[in-house]
């Protein structure tokens, strides 16, 4: 491995550091060790706001596949994901989740300790992420389509009461 190899593998894990770090862990309240970060501010903007910070999760998923983190590892990586979505479009609790919770930050402590190493994923890793993140979206997609129905049930209850 040349000296420009080693320099961009370090390159690219503090970019997923930083990435982390400006999802999770940004601000830090006065006075406590508790830090957040953008994906519990953008969150708070209902819906738009988890999924808008589902996708930099992605990247640090398939940054799992390209480190060549275990299957079960990547399945894990994944879980954290949607959870920290499905939870996160719950308002207010949904919110407080996104401060404790730390997906991104977990991701990259699974990344860390469960890399082959090699800095190289395999096709089957790829595409093992992929289907993983096709499986999120579906979820994304299914809760658009339920907060559609939701919305829509709630404007045909109020207008029913109006007229």
């Amino acid at each position: 491995m040349s000296k420009s190899d080693i320099q961009k593998q370090i390159e690219i894990e503090k970019g997923l550091d930083d990435l982390s770090f400006y999802l999770d862990g940004l601000f830090k309240v006065p006075g406590t060790g508790w830090r957040f970060g953008l994906d519990s501010l953008i969150g708070l903007v209902p819906n738009v706001g988890d999924t808008l910070t589902m996708f930099p999760s992605f990247y640090i998923l398939l940054a799992g596949g390209r480190y060549g983190v275990p299957k079960i590892t990547l399945l894990r990586m994944a879980f954290n994901i949607g959870l920290d979505y499905v939870v996160g479009m719950i308002p207010f609790l949904g919110d407080a989740f996104d401060f404790v919770w730390k997906a991104n930050r977990q991701n990259m402590d699974l990344i860390r300790s469960r890399a082959a190493g090699h800095g190289k994923g395999t096709t089957s890793d790829y595409a093992f992420v992929f289907g993983l993140m096709a499986g999120l979206v579906l979820l994304l997609l299914g809760s658009v389509l339920v907060s559609v129905y939701i919305i829509s049930a709630l404007l045909d209850w109020a207008l029913s009461l109006l007229f």
